[in-house]
């Protein structure tokens, strides 16, 4: 089994996050703070890469261009070469003018600005699930479905809602993102079989680190959290979490539903969370259920629940991603 991430353009090199899904990325909003009216302090918003680090489309498409571990363009001159070897060059400077075949900097600028265009496409946003379909015309879906549904939006069992938002009252497609564009530290596992996690001392801190690069106040708040992904198409996924630790879905739908209630199985037979230091694991998120319980008591959810749970998230699986 590899290390649940994607591999990089070198063998031997691997991404250190999973790959988020780029399908309805348009509707990410831009960084923001914002204060429901019974929250006791303005909570982050919005932006896109799992800690939020950039801020537009054509700024996230440099993380992997010069990542080293990923695409390993050493510098914009380097790509430059590259493109400019290729039939792209001259689509590209007939668009963007002929600066983009001698400037870098206008080459990456084009560059980004391309990719920006066609993610925010309709291709890119096809809303064609079966859920979309019982959302317009409330064709029906089968019985676990709709028990995982109602289960998915019970804040006293799977509780999904609360952060992996939707209204299913609307049949407007695109209220049902599946995400509230916020920001969680649930301590997922660590992933023993991620290259760069070989150093012990090495840590995915998450928000924490652009709070820093932003001279956000107090930065440390922030670290453990990652953005909420949406759930469209989560069904046809390899693997989950933003370090890959998970292989199915199932595991992920049961981690949320026994993290604290049998930890020892999920942390690798140790008792804490084991990829967050111990200097920010009071950022961790022990209130919300199912994860507020304590050990050795009983989860939210029965195995047949979960199923259920993992039953509906099937019903948002694009058409073209559905299995035949």
């Amino acid at each position: 089994a590899g290390p649940g991430v994607p591999q990089g353009s070198r063998p031997g090199h691997f991404s250190a996050r999973n790959a988020p899904s780029l399908l309805y990325v348009r509707y990410v909003p831009r960084r923001h703070f914002y204060q429901d009216d019974d929250a006791p302090a303005p909570s982050p918003f919005g932006g896109l890469f799992a800690d939020g680090r950039a801020d537009t489309l054509a700024e996230q498409i440099r993380g992997p261009l010069f990542d080293p571990d990923e695409m390993n363009n050493r510098s914009p001159a380097a790509l430059l070469r590259k493109v400019d070897a290729t039939e792209l060059a001259a689509d590209l400077a007939a668009r963007f003018g002929a600066s983009v075949r001698r400037d870098p900097a206008q080459l990456v600028r084009a560059l980004g600005l391309a990719v920006e265009a066609y993610l925010q496409s309709d291709e890119m946003a096809p809303f064609t699930s079966r859920f979309d379909a019982y959302l317009r015309t409330r064709t029906p879906l089968a019985p676990a479905e709709m028990r995982g549904l109602a289960l998915f939006r019970n804040p006293d069992k799977g509780n999904c809602m609360s952060c992996h938002t939707l209204s299913d009252t609307s049949s407007r497609p695109e209220r049902s993102l599946f995400t509230d564009f916020g920001y969680d530290a649930i301590a997922v596992p660590r992933n023993r079989a991620l290259p760069a996690n070989r150093d012990p001392r090495r840590f995915d801190n998450g928000l924490c680190d652009t709070a820093r690069r932003l001279h956000w106040p107090e930065p440390t708040q922030w670290c453990g959290y990652l953005r909420t992904p949406g759930l469209r198409n989560v069904a046809v996924k390899q693997t989950f979490m933003h370090n890959g630790v998970f292989t199915t879905l199932r595991d992920a739908v049961a981690f949320y539903n026994t993290r604290s209630t049998d930890p020892r199985r999920w942390y690798h037979g140790a008792a804490t969370f084991d990829d967050v230091p111990a200097a920010y694991r009071g950022n961790i998120n022990v209130n919300s259920t199912p994860m507020n319980r304590r050990p050795g008591t009983p989860p939210a959810l029965t195995d047949a629940e979960i199923d259920d749970i993992v039953a509906f998230l099937g019903t948002l699986t694009d058409a073209r991603y559905a299995p035949a």
